[in-house]
């Protein structure tokens, strides 16, 4: 059998890579033969596939004006990484298409070709993007649908992404074009939702309900060692951004008085550090990755994730539970579906600084003995109903669903 898997990054620049990433290893090791389509950049893993990889397009980056209306087209349809996909299939054939994060960088041109070489083709949705131009239903004022009926006009009016009116106006028509053409509801077979919060709000959005298929993430806990006795700090890790809550952890850490470690980096990294700087038991402790992230886990004594957005399927949260340690996390998105209340954690009103500290003093109170039983409880769990297994038998029945009949 052969898999070919398509994603912007080949390197663990976030959650969804990691799972592209964990996806692509999987099916290798199960003895598929695999093959990948990424972007070019700095910091890929190695692979033979990377001479088919599309040039390097960031919006960040600084563009002549020929470059800019370069950029501009290949976000709207990437004649390229078609190209390049075409190349790439006269070697090797898939039975089926896995697309994960590709929607500015690959575009779905790539969808496109492979639907006319009559190939399979689901997506995993690790983000809102099907939906919201933006990809996280969230501006600069909190959580925003206003384009949820059909305008999407609402995307630059309202500077939906970076706050910036150019690049949200290239994302509105970009998304207008897509939508207009039907690229992605017709050259995709099925699409993955991580959460059932996610199917819920694509079919709000006008997506067809049967479109969906949900198949948790999974964690190798085996790759975790838990330490169930509990430090004396609580942990955030992961990006430093606004719909990521830090600025609500921080008032409640200080409103609390507890001692708080912030690993992670972001473009709202030196506001934030200015935020804490009067406390002086908040820790910044940059980029953690490896061995590094797993100790400051297994020496927390619960971990916290204060999202302000519409959540998908954290997978900090199933690392925290293979570390052994409790969740405290905002009650937001798909992240009520993975915390169970009082059994692996505890759940808060999203963006309310006093109930977050609440929580906090409250988990810093309890005795050791109680925090060690929820984090052995919060292991038991994520060893049991988010393994690489499940994942795999999951992902295989819907495989053979589209035709691609693999045998064991």
């Amino acid at each position: 059998m052969k898999l070919l898997s398509l994603n912007t990054y080949h390197y663990r620049r976030g959650g969804a890579d990691a799972v592209f990433l964990d996806h692509d290893e999987l099916f290798r090791k199960l003895g598929w033969e695999t093959a990948v389509l990424a972007m070019q950049h700095p910091r890929n893993s190695i692979s033979p596939w990377s001479e088919y990889f599309v040039d390097e397009l960031e919006f960040g980056h600084a563009y002549n004006p020929w470059g800019k209306i370069v950029m501009a087209s290949k976000v709207i349809y990437s004649f390229e990484a078609r190209k390049k996909l075409s190349r790439l299939l006269d070697k090797f054939i898939p039975d089926v298409a896995h697309a994960h994060c590709i929607y500015h960088h690959l575009s779905p041109s790539v969808l496109s070709l492979l639907h006319e070489r009559g190939i399979p083709t689901v997506m995993t949705a690790h983000d809102l993007k099907l939906a919201c131009p933006a990809y996280k239903m969230l501006n600069r004022n909190g959580i925003c649908e206003r384009c949820k009926h059909g305008n999407l006009l609402h995307v630059a009016i309202h500077r939906c992404v970076q706050d910036s009116f150019a690049v949200s106006a290239l994302v509105a028509v970009e998304s207008m074009a897509h939508k207009l053409f039907r690229l992605y509801r017709k050259n995709l077979d099925k699409i993955i939702v991580p959460s059932q919060f996610f199917r819920t709000k694509f079919t709000e959005w006008g997506w067809p309900e049967e479109k969906f298929v949900h198949i948790p993430n999974f964690v190798r806990a085996d790759e975790y060692i838990p330490q169930f006795k509990p430090g004396d700090y609580f942990l955030y890790f992961g990006r430093l951004a606004p719909e990521k809550g830090v600025e609500t952890l921080i008032k409640a850490a200080i409103q609390a008085n507890v001692r708080l470690r912030i690993a992670g980096t972001g473009p709202d990294e030196h506001r934030l550090i200015n935020l804490a700087a009067s406390s002086p038991r908040i820790e910044f402790m940059g980029y953690c990755a490896g061995e590094d992230l797993k100790m400051l886990l297994r020496e927390a004594r619960a971990i916290v994730l204060p999202s302000q957005w519409y959540e998908n399927a954290p997978m900090s949260i199933l690392e925290a539970y293979a570390s052994g340690k409790p969740v405290i996390a905002a009650n937001i998105g798909g992240i009520p579906e993975m915390v169970l209340e009082g059994q692996t954690g505890y759940l808060f009103e999203s963006g309310n600084a006093d109930a977050l500290a609440e929580r906090l003093a409250h988990t810093n109170g309890l005795p050791d003995g109680r925090i060690a039983e929820i984090g052995k409880q919060a292991r038991a769990y994520v060893a049991t109903a988010f393994t690489p297994a499940r994942y795999t038998q999951d992902m295989l029945r819907l495989y053979q669903s589209l035709g691609a009949n693999y045998i064991t």
